[in-house]
């Protein structure tokens, strides 16, 4: 199995938060079994990529019987580590870091921001948020990775500053970033980045809404 789901398209792997969230309510709504055109409609593609997104994970279903939605869905938060809780940091405390911090990922997922960093001169530095999560000078990032072992950071700072802060957050010891900078991110092949473009994302979708017309 492990060796089957390290060759999984990244298109693929993109998807298995979306499958996850449908098994989720799926459960919630009292459906016991659904089959892959419900499954596809749910979350707008095709049939026939359900079926083959799944095949990269060996038998999940039994072909006319449909899937097992608790057992689909035990088997997604296995797969995302949606079994415990992955503490995440989040450096830059702009108008997008302020509304990731205000965002309760951990009443909607087994993520949580444990702490925020920005540059030492920052009115906010020593503060905490109204969740409590404290906020520190960039300066001591490294002191506060290895104290609270995290791995995982969310990038929210000007493009400008976006490699300098990623490789500070690599030489602290984190594996994985998640970037709201347009800036591509020149990084060990051993740190996974993923990036959340939204002026991209909005230019996209008013160009599908120009076709439309």
């Amino acid at each position: 199995m492990k060796d089957k789901q390290s060759a999984i398209p990244k298109a693929t792997a993109k998807r298995l938060s979306l499958y996850y969230r449908i098994f989720k309510r799926f459960h919630a709504e009292k459906i016991e079994r659904a089959n892959s055109k419900q499954i596809a409609e749910a979350i707008g593609i095709d049939s026939a990529t359900v079926r083959r997104d799944f095949s990269y994970f060996g038998e999940l279903g039994r072909r006319g019987f449909g899937y097992d939605v608790k057992k689909l869905m035990n088997f997604f938060a296995d797969l995302l580590n949606d079994n415990s809780i992955t503490n995440v940091m989040l450096v830059g405390i702009g108008n997008m870091g302020h509304a990731l911090l205000h965002y309760r990922f951990h009443e909607r997922n087994k993520m949580k921001i444990i702490m925020a960093f920005d540059l030492d001169d920052h009115p906010e530095v020593g503060t905490q948020t109204p969740d409590g999560i404290p906020i520190y000078g960039i300066s001591q990032i490294k002191e506060k990775i290895k104290e609270a072992d995290v791995k995982t950071a969310i990038l929210t700072v000007p493009s400008v500053k976006s490699q300098e802060v990623a490789n500070l957050l690599v030489d602290a010891g984190i594996k994985g970033i998640l970037s709201f900078s347009p800036v591509h991110l020149h990084l060990p092949k051993d740190v996974v980045v993923q990036y959340v473009d939204l002026t991209s994302e909005l230019q996209t979708l008013l160009y599908f809404m120009r076709k439309e017309d």
